[in-house]
């Protein structure tokens, strides 16, 4: 460590050093994953429990092998809005159950014709600007949070996350030693800080919360027409899934899709998601911000997830923790998110330079153009109740555009043969 040394998946940490870096993961995901049940109007604690167990259940079921936190997913937003507003949140949860069901078939699938089409579907030249997509699209979002799309920017928000973003990038290239392996922690730290010398902090929850208190859990219920409305909402969180396994796998330079397999990470995934909809939680996913994290610090250890979820799980018991914790403001996640983002965004690039991608040939250019484009211009796709935009329709319109191209090759009818 004190070399900088990249920690691997199976490597063991000492435990003076496994609880900040557990605490790490935990805080750069936890913005974005409370929103979610926020936009719901549940709880959070529930959701803290269930990323906390979902990620441990996915660490066993790809017998700990992809570095991997589960957070709420926010792909659901729109049809289970639909289905809350119309039959409320149980049939919603009834809808959450049926997609990880159906997901977890898909994975049995998998496991039975192997993972060897994605490479036709989704060769490097439209892998790369896909997973490029994942952190570029949300970029706006971690602008949005630190306050910096507002007509009128407020001084002490812009104070806050310049804070913590100058101590994120700044720390990543001159902290030593252990330091160097925590800067995103540290960068929360002091954004904290400066939130609480600027006076954006509020502390009125943590006033009023108790000390301790049992997670909201809730049954659901199921109606057909609800569930219709949130299933196709697989194809996405599918595509998302195997988006953020690639990038995983190029940072941690193991192929991930082989061992543990798509078919355990997928299943993985998809069976947190169903077992979230039997307690009263929010679906979960895999979550960009922890790629992020590991991109940035080189720590992929299994072991500090594992810490950081069982940490998630002990903050849903506790009221006062979890209301603190939710007291760190948006400046702080804006400015942590615009590094992690970014580092998801040249995962992407990274993997068109290792697969030493020939521009030379048209296809190559065509393909990654028209990715690029699809995945940044707005452009919305409805089906039903289910919109495909950004990151998820540039897939979809990658994997079409890869198979005609496949087709034409087998008929040899292109000119870079």
């Amino acid at each position: 460590m004190e070399n900088h040394t990249i920690i691997q998946v199976e490597d063991k940490v000492p435990f003076r050093l496994l609880i900040p870096l557990s605490i790490q993961h935990m805080f750069a995901m936890f913005g974005a994953s409370v929103l979610v049940p926020f936009l719901f109007g549940i709880n959070p604690a529930v959701v803290l429990f269930m990323n906390g167990l979902g990620t441990l259940l996915f660490i066993l079921v790809t017998k700990g092998k992809a570095p991997a936190y589960l957070g709420s997913s926010f792909a659901f937003l729109a049809p289970a809005g639909i289905v809350i507003a119309n039959w409320g949140y149980e049939y919603a949860l009834g809808g959450f159950v049926a997609v990880g069901f159906v997901g977890c078939i898909l994975a049995f699938i998998i496991y039975k014709v192997g993972y060897k089409w994605i490479d036709i579907v989704l060769p490097p030249a439209a892998m790369g600007p896909v997973v490029a997509l994942i952190g570029l699209e949300l970029s706006g979002s971690a602008a949005s949070n630190a306050g910096l799309l507002d007509e009128v920017i407020d001084p002490r928000n812009a104070i806050v996350f310049f804070v913590t973003l100058g101590f994120a990038v700044f720390g990543s290239v001159l902290f030593r030693g252990f330091l160097s392996v925590i800067p995103i922690l540290i960068a929360v730290i002091a954004g904290y800080v400066a939130a609480a010398i600027t006076g954006i902090l509020d502390f009125s929850a943590v006033m009023t919360a108790p000390i301790f208190a049992l997670p909201n859990f809730s049954a659901p219920k199921f109606d057909l027409q609800a569930i219709l409305i949130i299933l196709p909402v697989i194809l996405v969180i599918t595509s998302e899934h195997i988006g953020h396994q690639v990038v995983t796998s190029k940072i941690v330079n193991r192929d991930l899709l082989k061992e543990p397999g798509l078919h355990r990470s997928l299943f993985g995934d998809n069976f947190s998601t169903m077992l979230s909809g039997l307690i009263g939680s929010v679906p979960t996913t895999t979550y960009g911000e922890n790629i992020g994290v590991m991109a940035v610090t080189k720590v992929y250890s299994v072991q500090v997830i594992a810490g950081a979820a069982v940490f998630s799980i002990i903050c849903s018991f506790i009221g006062k923790l979890s209301a603190l914790i939710q007291t760190i403001p948006g400046p702080v996640i804006g400015g942590i998110s615009f590094l992690l983002y970014g580092m998801i965004g040249t995962s992407g690039l990274r993997i068109l330079v290792d697969s030493q991608v020939d521009y030379g040939k048209n296809r190559n250019q065509a393909l990654t153009a028209v990715i690029f484009v699809t995945g940044l211009s707005g452009i919305k796709v409805n089906f039903g109740n289910v919109q495909l935009t950004g990151m998820v329709l540039a897939c979809v319109t990658g994997m079409i555009l890869s198979l005609v191209f496949y087709v034409f090759d087998k008929l040899k009818l292109t000119n870079d043969q």
